[in-house]
């Protein structure tokens, strides 16, 4: 159990509760989130699931294994969009790309990418750049409902969302045509982008290192967990970094204050562009 969470009354027990209870029938983790977060998306599902107390939340969570797949999936998202934040693509292009042109193969490990809008818009990226053929997305998620959402290449559009003017502004060279259709509020992505995308479920609280990879990206996904648990994961990223490898981190992510602070140069702090120091330089003090 987090040792930074209070319990202040009646709503403190029962939420340590609901999450003791997922943890023991599921083996799902969410004792070390963040107690603001935690609550914010308890409160939310509560509402979607008609349930007035968390006693009753949690009742149909342990009985109804629907309601725990809805549940991960708010915890899951990120509320990222397809190019949504331009300026990420641009220096992406601008700062990644060229590197990653020198190596013969490239894995990139996307995580928490939700119902696969990011991911896509990095393959469409890639594509454009020319290395998209020797690339391959590792794209994880804890949620097996917004994975499969995320395979089929299908997406709402939301609505007001000007995405070919969000392309353009990400740095795209063609048309956003190219690559995917709109069709009844959705957007259906072109079958070649789904190519070299492996979407399978993964969860960073629990689960070790699956490969090497020379990016890793994980935006605004680990910032409400608490700071040990943010250490153990940052561990988790580092050792499956290739040597050189960069991590790619969020608006809402730091690095200040972990023990993996001082294991990465920055590239570009504005960007969240961390590039993965040799251990040895940095045990020796060089």
């Amino acid at each position: 159990m987090n040792q930074g969470r209070q319990t202040n009354g009646p709503e403190d027990v029962e939420i340590e509760l609901l999450l003791a209870g997922i943890f023991r029938y599921y083996g799902y983790d969410f004792r070390d989130y963040t107690q603001q977060m935690i609550k914010a998306r308890i409160r939310e599902r509560m509402l979607a699931e008609r349930v007035s107390t968390i006693s009753r939340f949690q009742d149909k969570i342990l009985h109804e294994p629907r309601c725990l797949q809805r549940f991960l999936r708010s915890l899951s998202s990120t509320g990222a969009g397809l190019f949504g934040d331009a300026d990420y693509y641009r220096a992406f292009r601008s700062k990644l790309v060229p590197m990653l042109k020198t190596y013969p193969f490239v894995r990139i490990w996307h995580v928490a990418c939700s119902t696969g809008e990011e991911t896509y818009g990095l393959a469409i990226m890639l594509t454009e750049e020319g290395i998209y053929s020797r690339c391959r997305i590792y794209a994880t998620d804890m949620s097996d409902d917004a994975l499969t959402e995320a395979r089929k290449g299908v997406m709402v559009a939301a609505p007001g969302t000007d995405y070919s003017q969000n392309y353009v502004r990400a740095g795209g060279r063609r048309s956003l045509a190219d690559y995917c259709k709109f069709k009844d509020k959705r957007i259906l992505f072109d079958s070649p982008l789904k190519r070299n995308i492996v979407f399978s479920q993964h969860n960073v609280m629990t689960d070790g290192s699956f490969n090497e990879f020379q990016v890793i990206v994980c935006r605004n996904a680990i910032s409400h967990f608490a700071l040990a648990l943010q250490a153990r994961v940052h561990s988790l990223f580092f050792d499956s970094l290739s040597r050189f490898g960069v991590l790619v981190l969020g608006p809402s992510d730091s690095l200040q204050a972990l023990p993996q602070e001082k294991l990465y140069n920055e590239m570009n702090t504005a960007m969240g562009f961390y590039q993965k120091v040799n251990h040895l330089c940095v045990s020796n003090g060089n």
